[in-house]
């Protein structure tokens, strides 16, 4: 009942996790549609500026081409034209137009062709930064809902376990007395702490917890690190030496700090009370970086580390493997 209590809480994190990242990558698609939309405005606005300008080149060689007519022939022509577009057009019929007219004029035709392209691609892209932006508060929103039902869940499920390590804990105690173990009650708190030492000695040098859900497909999402569960204010170290990339607000972590490795791996730790490193800083191994919190999308104090190849959020892979080549096992199915 207690194992089925503790995969229970683990679903209920993981499920908040997963909301909160859908909630970034709705978040980071968002800010590309808007910079992919400013993009196309300003190249809209450059392309507008020369056909302006183009136009009165255009007004010109109209004015050029009359004076350079026939006057009772071509000139009665290019009088009665509409407009500067007419006035070419009808010039171009007459051949009153020469080759370096012709030239001119095929320039202009080429400019407001890459008006009208750049009016579409700015009315595309202002369409897609609106559908990113609708996209962006609908995710935040389902994420705060899974959180809420989660952290609800979660709520009930931590009383009951509690509830049922109390039972097991009489009944562990009970056991030993009737094996004749002197002081039992001391004795099963002295082997549990020793339990407990042991499971965290592994993660020790990057904090001291135990592991409570690894990466990989949990509860029908996709879980892309390591939570390991601690106390508020328990110190977190880096594992390796690094470069922070960032540290501070992170959506979905409330606080998270990112360093960057020799190998050019990206450790994120998220979720955390507060951190003690800036961008660009160089930190070494085994140095503090942050402490545990329960920030952002969490529904329990705990550190939530992953690593990414290739680029921050380009692939993120186990950690466990990473960390373990530098002398950091988290145990059991992570390991």
């Amino acid at each position: 009942m207690v194992a089925t209590a503790e995969r229970d809480l683990e679903r209920f994190t993981v499920k908040a996790e997963a909301a909160a990242d859908a909630s970034r990558a709705a978040t980071e698609a968002l800010l590309e549609a808007e910079a992919e939309a400013a993009a196309a405005a300003a190249e809209l606005e450059t392309a507008r500026a020369a056909v302006d300008r183009a136009q009165d080149d255009v007004a010109a060689l109209g004015r050029e081409a009359f004076m350079g007519a026939d006057p009772l022939g071509d000139a009665a022509v290019l009088l009665d034209s509409a407009g500067p577009d007419d006035v070419l057009e009808r010039a171009a019929t007459l051949d009153l137009l020469g080759e370096d007219r012709a030239q001119r004029l095929a320039e202009f035709e080429a400019i407001r062709g890459r008006q009208e392209r750049a009016d579409r691609a700015a009315r595309g892209a202002v369409s897609e930064r609106d559908a990113a932006a609708r996209a962006a508060v609908e995710t935040a929103a389902v994420a705060e809902t899974q959180l809420a039902d989660s952290q609800r869940a979660y709520d009930a499920v931590a009383a009951q376990k509690s509830a049922l390590d109390a039972q097991l804990r009489d009944a562990e105690i009970q056991l030993l007395a009737a094996r004749g173990v002197a002081n039992p009650s001391a004795a099963r708190d002295q082997q549990k702490r020793a339990d407990l030492a042991l499971a965290r000695a592994g993660s020790a040098a990057l904090v001291a917890g135990q592991v409570t859900s690894c990466y990989g497909s949990r509860s029908g999402a996709m879980h892309n690190g390591v939570d390991i569960a601690a106390p508020i204010g328990t110190p977190i170290y880096a594992p390796a030496p690094g470069v922070v990339l960032q540290a501070g607000p992170a959506n979905g972590f409330g606080l998270a700090v990112y360093i960057q490795h020799a190998d050019g791996t990206i450790t994120l730790y998220g979720h955390i009370n507060q951190y003690f490193v800036n961008a660009g800083q160089q930190v070494a191994a085994g140095q503090q970086i942050a402490e545990v919190g329960n920030r952002g999308q969490s529904t329990g104090p705990h550190l939530h580390i992953e690593t990414h190849q290739g680029g921050l959020y380009q692939n993120r892979v186990n950690p466990a493997p990473w960390l373990g080549a530098r002398g950091i096992t988290l145990g059991g199915s992570c390991g």
